[in-house]
């Protein structure tokens, strides 16, 4: 029997989020519903397998917890689903380039919407299933050797100690290749939310990180004024 698909429901609309709750329950999924933005971030722990979130909200924006949840590490494959009675294409733009799946306006009837529902989460498990496949725990790049299994990073074949964090910062680097990341979002996908540290943490151990790459060390670039990124090679 297939496991049952969690969905989180995110609209300030109670009558909106009470009929599409019910025409999700009525295709058996299990759907958790939240009013605002900062109560779909807390919710967003229970790890549904789809998103579906207004934009205009309380609190937070649609766009903002979107814009969040892609840049935690734990929760940046969850497909979004943007439900939304703005009907600007450059609206509709904004929601794909900041990570969304698909964007839905307003009215909408329930078929089109558990079609849409469907084949985003269709499109979501044919991916999960050829990144197990693919995936790989040894990165090999420019000479830049990272077996994440054995904790080992070597440079030219010469092997490098690195500290936990300087580890795992680069490591998440490294799996976010050509994606450029705040120190804040680092803060929280490395250190975690609730970490004592503060901005220059990130710069500290990236320069640190960067002695150890030695010729390698423009592998990681600054983007002035943003954050840090692994180059996409």
């Amino acid at each position: 029997m297939a496991t049952q698909k969690k969905i989180l429901l995110v609209d300030d609309e109670k009558d909106i989020v009470e009929f599409i709750k019910y025409n999700l329950e009525k295709e058996n999924y299990k759907v958790i519903t939240a009013y605002d933005g900062e109560e779909a971030l807390e919710k967003i722990v229970q790890n549904p397998d789809l998103v579906i979130l207004d934009i205009l909200m309380p609190k937070l924006t649609g766009y903002e917890v979107c814009k969040k949840i892609k840049g935690n590490m734990d929760y940046h494959n969850i497909p979004i689903i943007f439900l939304t009675a703005k009907t600007s294409e450059i609206d509709e733009i904004l929601g794909l380039e900041l990570g969304a799946s698909d964007y839905i306006k307003k009215p909408i009837s329930p078929q089109q919407l558990m079609a849409r529902v469907k084949s985003n989460l269709r499109k979501f498990e044919n991916k999960d299933e050829l990144s197990k496949k693919t995936n790989k725990e040894i990165y090999n790049i420019n000479g830049l050797i990272i077996d994440i299994e054995k904790y080992i990073v070597k440079v030219h074949n010469i092997e490098k100690l690195l500290p936990k964090k300087e580890f795992e910062l680069l490591c998440f680097l490294v799996k976010n290749q050509g994606k450029v990341f705040s120190r804040e979002l680092l803060l929280q996908n490395v250190w975690g939310a609730n970490a004592y540290v503060d901005d220059r943490t990130v710069d500290v151990h990236i320069r640190k990180i960067r002695e150890k790459l030695g010729d390698l060390a423009d592998l990681i670039e600054t983007k002035k004024g943003v954050g840090y990124k692994f180059k996409d090679v």
